[in-house]
């Protein structure tokens, strides 16, 4: 019960980006000393820290929140994101699920699918997929990584290299004109990076919050992507950029 509470305290913290104890207090219905103690455990998360009367979070592109608390984050346009991008998705595919609570959300709209691999290194997505009959699964190993909830590593490069992948679904910590896809982890962005070049068809799976943001590494340049599934339409200079490359542009 407190695990759950932490964790919704702080993606709502996250999201407003400072908060009072007041409002809290209100929101989550508890008293000014309960709220004061969570906020102590939460702040040797690392996420956030406490000012003056409230608290705000910490802003960092090297920061990688905890999966709890990624995803409980824009959940309802990740469930969208997920709906589009399995309508791409045809009998026979093999397709790479990459990690992330993004990519994870289309699983459940892949139910009607027939002789369908699934290739992924997500601990998440493995679990998730393992409830569905009709999905056969391929675990390329590795080292599991615990801030991404994935396996990673030099054995897990090397068998996703030996693999022939219809569609890759990509997931990204920041995009830009600029950069093209980014993430904050090193063998992550290997993975990601090996994965996108083999990919017949690679897709990007990132709603609207991701746009003009930056992390350290970058794994894919926009113009090699097939599709960019998102939320909404994106700002028209993407626009733009994505009809220029023949770039199709998947949102509601």
């Amino acid at each position: 019960m407190k695990i759950s509470r932490l964790n919704s305290i702080e993606q709502y913290v996250i999201a407003k980006e400072t908060v009072s104890i007041d409002e809290l207090c209100e929101v989550f219905g508890v008293s000014k000393n309960t709220i004061r103690r969570d906020l102590n455990d939460l702040e040797a998360r690392g996420h956030i820290a406490k000012v003056y009367g409230g608290v705000t979070a910490i802003s960092s592109t090297g920061a990688i929140l905890p999966p709890p608390v990624r995803s409980g984050m824009n959940s309802a346009d990740k469930n969208l994101i997920g709906r589009l991008a399995a309508g791409e998705v045809s009998d026979g595919d093999t397709i790479f699920i990459d990690s992330g609570t993004t990519t994870l959300c289309m699983l459940r709209y892949l139910t009607g699918r027939k002789k369908l691999t699934i290739v992924t290194h997500s601990l998440a997505a493995l679990s998730e997929a393992s409830k569905y009959e009709n999905l056969s699964l391929i675990c390329p190993g590795g080292i599991y990584s615990p801030p991404t909830d994935s396996f990673v590593g030099l054995s897990t490069f090397e068998a996703l290299s030996g693999m022939t992948i219809n569609k890759a679904f990509m997931a990204a910590t920041g995009v830009s004109l600029e950069s093209g896809m980014t993430n904050t982890t090193f063998l992550e962005a290997e993975i990601k990076r090996g994965v996108a070049h083999r990919a017949s068809s690679v897709y990007l799976m990132a709603d609207s919050s991701k746009l003009d943001k930056e992390a350290v590494i970058s794994f894919c340049q926009l113009r090699d992507l097939t599709a960019f599934v998102t939320d909404r339409r994106p700002p028209d200079r993407y626009i733009e950029f994505f009809r220029a490359h023949s770039i199709r542009v998947l949102c509601q």
